[in-house]
């Protein structure tokens, strides 16, 4: 029976979810650039591009990026449409890495950085024309809470904009699980010296919603309209949720 995405943690530890997010990610935070790009075989840029086009259409002025980690989101935003950009995650260590890399792309006047929970967001209703999130929703204590925060800073008929991990379906299903579950945890530990953080990756996707499911929770959190496109055969989808 598959686990309820707010039970699966990385560490399996008595402290909260929230807290064991936080160390991985300070944990793996200065080769998380490195293992993300490899272990995607630099899809994950694709990915991003494709979430920036569609959110160009709505002319942001300013944004907020939620689990930002060390700033590609925010950067790409920010390339694509030209608007301020705020970028919050629960990790010093992933934000650390993420002001060196927009300080050397000369973009600190266009895109800030600060640590936050995303389900206590530091910001007033209405806020925003726009909220992303990119491959953050998993590792929420309380996916519903978190969902409901989103939706509270972003402004009346803007929408936020969800990448996440989704399930391959069909043939090719098998062998992408097979990388998924054996492979990619191997090279995770190898090269982040981190035993778990990337074995909770795929039990964490293995637990989220995705689809259908996601979209209806996401109504179900008050939005008024909710779409999405699958990416790269469902590896990935991206789900506009307007409110």
């Amino acid at each position: 029976m598959t686990k309820d995405i707010n039970q699966v943690t990385p560490y399996n530890s008595e402290a909260t979810k929230k807290s064991q997010v936080e160390d991985m990610f300070d944990n793996i935070a200065p080769k998380y650039d490195l293992l993300n790009h490899v272990l995607s075989m630099k899809i994950d840029v694709l990915w991003r591009n494709t979430l920036v086009k569609w959110m160009k259409n709505d002319n942001p002025q300013e944004v907020l990026d939620v689990a930002t980690g060390t700033g590609d989101l925010a950067i790409t935003i920010e390339k694509g449409t030209g608007s301020k950009v705020i970028g919050l995650d629960l990790s010093q260590q992933m934000l650390n890495v993420g002001v060196i890399k927009i300080k050397k792309l000369k973009l600190d006047g266009k895109i800030s950085m600060q640590k936050g929970d995303a389900e206590n967001l530091p910001f007033e209703d209405n806020r925003f024309d726009a909220v992303s999130v990119a491959f953050g929703v998993r590792n929420f204590e309380n996916l519903t809470k978190g969902l409901a925060e989103l939706r509270r800073v972003v402004k009346d008929n803007k929408s936020v904009y969800i990448l996440e991990f989704s399930k391959v379906e069909g043939f090719l299903a098998p062998f992408y699980m097979f990388y998924f579950k054996n492979i990619l945890p191997a090279i995770g530990r190898l090269v982040s010296k981190d035993n778990r953080a990337y074995t909770y990756l795929p039990d964490s996707v293995n637990a989220f919603p995705f689809g259908e499911k996601m979209k209806q929770i996401l109504l179900d959190t008050g939005f008024k309209k909710v779409e999405y496109k699958k990416l790269s055969l469902g590896i990935a989808t991206i789900y506009k949720a307007t409110k």
